[in-house]
């Protein structure tokens, strides 16, 4: 290996790495006790009108500025403007810091079904020592450089694909042994969610195809690392597009062996604990693999009691994989999006030399800043915990809701940027998928739409479900719709005023740090 690739992602860790920011196993057991068959036609639309349109403008933008150091922020930079960017990376940056909080203080719920084979939490102490623990053990892995980081991220991807071939082999083998589907196959099943407690309506229908679109996201994330990746004038847009077309198939695919496996039909054991509540978007996933296991211990020819042990070994090799996913995300998250922010931008942009690269060409002081962050908030939810658990919840639910927005309103800005991209000819573009501007703008049009539409009503859908008698709580209605736009604009706001401050201060200082990084301008 030469030493111009050496510590270079090959294409398969480039997958791999994409596969744990985007495809969320969780996703596929939740949409199927959510809605059953009538999940995929949604997964579908999502995935045709949003995802993979999204995914190819990626990798356009990614093949055409291979060589720069800050992902999704020069991106925009060079297609737009500094200011345009500079808030769309700050938001979707920020969103980053209260999931690697979520991450850290819940890991604990994966762990305890991957050893226990069911969820047993400790106190709120003892989970928010080990989100401690976590994030200063990632963090200084991680500053060991990028073949750290690629390797345990891989781990999770490995994961992601061991998971996902359990269930297609278990589901077969249930399938086969039974010569028919467990929940019978037809158009209705298409159309009508089975769950007991779902109650057709447009809000209901829109909310899950919102669900469906935001199971996509994190796509952008992989952009920071084109410049990381081995020839990424020809793996790039390969491993992004292979990701995506394995993503939006996997998704669907997936739930239709999961009711290959499962009866989810009245008076089924399924669906009657879904009835009685006992199956809920926490513990979905969990429940799904455990009925899998029972199946295909039965099939097996295997006792009633060996079966149910089975069974909780199939939610225990969930526990595992979904850890070891968690981890390899959180390796590739806990890197990517700062290495964008922070090497994209100019350093002098940033305060305390938050700015500067270590000897392994690392955002160090930046990345200990951002484990700062998540540390401070992980301590005054435990203190709030202990003083007052009400608050902790608001606190924290706050928090998330702040965030909610800012994670994928920059979809948009994505979006509005490639537009730009695209009909700028100055720009040179290597690798092009829509080679027609027509189709580029329709598709940009319709994936703004889309985007557009996802957020909106995630923000007014608190307030819908109050008005319709879904959820009767007007206090919870206006948190969750004030704190929803709250974020965004706050963020959007340190961001511009941090850009003004820069011009202002430095006049003739450019926007990038292309110069520093010796980046040729991709004009032609």
């Amino acid at each position: 290996m030469s030493s111009s690739t050496k510590g270079k992602l090959s294409l398969v860790a480039l997958c791999l790495m994409i596969f744990t920011s985007v495809y969320g196993f969780n996703n596929i057991p939740r949409a199927f006790f959510r809605m059953g068959y009538a999940a995929i036609p949604w997964y579908i639309i999502a995935g045709l009108f949003f995802f993979i349109p999204f995914a190819f403008m990626v990798t356009e933008l990614g093949s055409a500025f291979k060589n720069e150091k800050g992902g999704i922020y020069s991106w925009m930079q060079k297609s737009v403007g500094p200011t345009f960017a500079f808030i769309g990376t700050f938001m979707w940056y920020a969103s980053y810091i209260i999931w690697m909080l979520n991450i850290s203080t819940g890991i604990l719920a994966p762990l305890s079904n991957a050893i226990f084979g069911e969820t047993k939490l400790p106190d709120v102490v003892w989970m928010s020592v080990f989100g401690v623990v976590w994030i200063v053990s990632v963090t200084f892995i991680s500053l060991k450089g990028i073949d750290w980081i690629k390797k345990i991220a891989s781990v999770g991807g490995i994961a992601v694909l061991a998971i996902n071939g359990l269930l297609l082999i278990g589901s077969l083998i249930v399938v086969i042994h039974n010569g028919a589907p467990a929940t019978p196959i037809n158009a209705a099943a298409f159309i009508n969610s089975p769950n007991p407690t779902f109650t057709p309506s447009l809000v209901a229908f829109v909310a899950f195809m919102v669900y469906a679109i935001f199971a996509y996201g994190g796509c952008e994330a992989v952009g920071g690392l084109v410049d990381e990746t081995d020839k990424p004038e020809k793996n790039f847009p390969k491993g992004v597009v292979v990701s995506a077309l394995i993503i939006t198939i996997g998704y669907s695919l997936m739930i239709l062996l999961v009711g290959l496996a499962i009866n989810y039909t009245p008076n089924s054991p399924f669906y009657q604990k879904v009835a009685n509540g006992d199956i809920h978007l926490g513990n979905a996933s969990y429940v799904v693999l455990n009925y899998l296991g029972d199946g295909v211990g039965h099939a097996l020819g295997l006792s009633d009691a060996s079966s149910i042990v089975l069974g909780q070994w199939f939610a225990r090799i969930l526990g595992i994989s979904i850890v070891c996913s968690l981890l390899g995300a959180f390796f590739t998250l806990i890197y990517s999006p700062i290495k964008q922010i922070i090497m994209g931008t100019p350093k002098k942009l940033w305060p305390a030399r938050l700015g500067e690269l270590d000897e392994k060409g690392m955002p160090r002081r930046a990345m200990i800043v951002q484990m700062g962050f998540v540390l401070g908030f992980i301590l005054l939810n435990l203190v709030l915990s202990l003083a007052n658990e009400g608050a902790a919840s608001l606190f924290f639910e706050f928090l998330t809701n702040m965030t909610n927005i800012s994670m994928t309103l920059p979809y948009l800005f994505i979006i509005i940027a490639y537009y730009k991209f695209k009909t700028n000819d100055h720009i040179a573009k290597p690798f092009v998928i829509f080679k027609s501007k027509n189709l580029a703008v329709f598709l940009v049009v319709l994936s703004a739409i889309v985007v557009g539409f996802a957020n909106v009503f995630t923000i007014i859908e608190p307030l819908v479900n109050y008005f319709t008698g879904a959820n009767p709580d007007l206090g919870f209605a206006m948190r969750s719709f004030i704190s929803m736009i709250l974020g965004p604009v706050l963020f959007a706001i340190i961001a511009s005023t941090m850009m003004r401050t820069y011009i202002k201060k430095y006049p003739n200082e450019p926007f990038d740090r292309d110069e520093e990084f010796g980046i040729e301008e991709n004009y032609q």
